[in-house]
């Protein structure tokens, strides 16, 4: 199986389909698969583009657009995390993971799934070790504060992943494990981008949260953008353990390192993007205790005895099938021709595969619940300014905005 791996997409699907259509004929080979490292930028419309958090000059609708609308088909099964510069109101309503367009799947805040016989997974947005530990309490619109938490890893994203125990093979991050760079050339690292060297030296370049996740699953791959450079590592687990190929790629621009195609051990076509069944019934077990507010999860009431309720799951996906439900539209498309997207559509809308999901696992639907104010946010003010709590003092320092204009 030959899979296509791309760093920061920033909304750039017709040259990166281009290029790998390109690169097809000129090596006369085929392509099965193409993974995006987060910052995808799947924008619907322009109410889309105002929960997209990048400066004003970046603030555009790009190609993903068509792809949603039909207008274009992705020519590859495409798989992409969530980055820190996305289209939220979005990804919010396939939280649990489903077709952002045909062809083009979102593998969720937290997600496995199967495509052939390999077992892919990911965790979408950075580490912020402020918002780590709460839950999930931005809802669409979002305000000048929560445009920006609302992409910051959750704790109770990653202990789901953390219960997974069947073999990973390949698994997708945006910002890099912390610590990935000792098992890597960091001294080239450092030479072309010397502003990391601080931050590798004090060990706060990259997640905490993808490291924990990097030494519990020990997958084949993994692979991560948003530094936009390329780095390569061999991380060895233990005396004679498995090994893990990391590899992070550049941003979709002429001349960089934004695409890398990978040769990955599998069984013989055709391919294509399944529910995991395992993963369904961690996303069963744990919905309970679905933080929706400020407050973070209780996991201490979760009965980790995953027997029962894997047998339960696989009986339904047995009856029903393990495709995806079909995607759906939720949302006006935007239309060059006109200057504005219809204003009658709601700002948050329900996404009939969520819905679907839900039903199959038997869980309700949260994701448009609305507590009251005094537990819907950490912020003292919704007025609060930016700055006034530290919020430009990033982990990492190109989080949002990179320095030279040439980049986003």
């Amino acid at each position: 199986m030959k899979i296509a791996v791309e760093g920061c997409m920033h909304g750039d699907l017709d040259n990166v389909y281009k290029t790998l259509q390109h690169l097809e004929k000129v090596n006369n080979t085929k392509i099965d698969l193409l993974l995006c490292c987060g910052d995808f930028q799947a924008v619907r419309n322009e109410e889309d583009l105002k929960s997209l958090n990048v400066p004003l000059r970046y603030r555009s609708m790009n190609s993903f657009w068509k792809y949603y609308s039909g207008l274009e088909v992705a020519p590859y099964p495409t798989i992409f995390i969530g980055g820190n510069h996305e289209a939220s109101n979005y990804l919010w309503e396939l939280y649990y993971g489903g077709w952002a367009a045909p062809n083009i799947y979102f593998l969720g805040a937290a997600g496995v799934v199967r495509f052939g016989n390999i077992r892919i997974g990911g965790v979408s947005g950075i580490y912020n070790a402020r918002h780590y530990k709460l839950g999930h309490f931005e809802r669409p619109p979002y305000d000048q504060n929560t445009i920006r938490s609302v992409y910051h890893v959750r704790e109770y994203d990653v202990h789901k992943l953390l219960q997974v125990e069947e073999p990973i093979h390949i698994f997708l991050s945006h910002d890099w494990p912390v610590g990935i760079t000792d098992y890597g050339n960091w001294k080239e690292l450092i030479r072309r981008k010397h502003f990391f060297k601080q931050e590798i030296e004090e060990r706060t370049l990259g997640s905490k949260a993808a490291a924990q996740l990097l030494e519990k699953l020990k997958p084949r791959y993994w692979f991560s953008a948003h530094l936009h450079c390329k780095f390569a590592a061999l991380v060895q687990h233990g005396e004679g353990g498995p090994q893990t190929k990391f590899l992070a790629l550049d941003k979709c621009i002429a001349g960089r390192d934004f695409l890398q195609i990978v040769d990955i051990e599998s069984e013989a076509g055709p391919y294509e993007i399944q529910y995991d069944e395992e993963w369904l019934a961690i996303t069963r077990r744990f919905n309970s205790i679905f933080p929706l507010t400020a407050k973070g999860a209780d996991f201490r009431d979760v009965d980790l005895e995953m027997k029962d309720c894997r047998e339960w799951v696989r009986s339904r996906l047995q009856e029903r099938g393990y495709k995806p439900f079909e995607f759906v539209k939720t949302a006006p498309c935007y239309n060059p021709s006109q200057s504005k997207t219809n204003d009658s559509f709601a700002v948050y809308h329900r996404n009939p595969q969520t819905e679907s999901l839900l039903q199959l696992l038997g869980l309700p639907y949260l994701l448009d619940s609305t507590p009251e104010l005094k537990d819907l946010s950490p912020y003292p003010s919704p007025s609060i300014q930016r700055g006034h709590i530290g919020y430009d003092s990033e982990d990492i320092p190109i989080d949002d905005v990179d320095d030279d204009d040439d980049e986003k």
